[in-house]
């Protein structure tokens, strides 16, 4: 499962137990069931994102699907995201690509760039739907051109493979470019290896205002 894509507030507990030297786990905890109680969205994503991560409360992926799914159906578009993720690997659930891509969509039309790259991911690879490059490099554009940079290295495999798009090694360069500099591995490697073939020399990054 591809979870460095899943937004993950308790992180920022983990920076404040290191600051004052105390687990805050417990307090946020409680502060968090008693407001998602009450129907507040926020606390519910949180609540679920501690239970998938297994941070200050035992790993539970049922409970961590229970909390994102009442945070989903508040229009909570992280939630909605990672509802998706965990239907689309089977997580705490039975897997279930139909339910995964409803999901998926609810948040992308939000404007989530990772719900937006999940579908491109959807299309690209055919999960439950017809395979579909142009589908796939529609969403994986409105991604990228948020910074999402897991989208900007797939748009860059697009190009450089010419999957629904025109094969163009300088648009693929101008998007591994910009996801190596986010520190995706993959992109760096994947230029270094259009440097070996004699393919970097001939293409100089793509203007930004260019169409790709």
């Amino acid at each position: 499962m591809d979870t460095h894509n899943l937004p993950n507030r308790s992180d920022d507990l983990k920076e404040v137990s290191k600051a004052f030297g105390k687990d805050v786990y417990a307090k946020a905890l409680q502060k968090f069931k008693l407001a998602a109680k009450k129907g507040n969205a926020d606390a519910q994503f949180s609540l679920g994102v501690m239970y998938f991560k297994g941070e200050g409360v035992a790993q539970n992926d049922r409970v961590a699907l229970k909390w994102f799914r009442l945070a989903a159906k508040q229009g909570e578009a992280n939630a909605q995201h990672n509802l998706g993720v965990m239907y689309n690997e089977g997580m705490g659930v039975p897997q279930d690509y139909q339910t995964a891509l409803k999901w998926y969509r609810l948040a992308a039309k939000q404007g989530d760039a990772n719900a937006q790259n999940s579908l491109g991911k959807v299309y690209a690879e055919g999960l439950g739907v017809p395979q579909d490059g142009k589908a796939a490099e529609r969403w994986y554009r409105l991604a990228a051109k948020q910074g999402n940079a897991d989208a900007q290295f797939n748009l860059g495999v697009m190009y450089i493979a010419g999957r629904g798009v025109p094969q163009d090694d300088k648009a693929a360069l101008k998007w591994f470019r910009l996801a190596a500099e986010q520190g995706v591995a993959e992109a760096q490697a994947a230029i270094d290896l259009m440097r070996e073939a004699g393919r970097v020399a001939d293409c100089a990054p793509s203007d930004s205002t260019q169409k790709h």
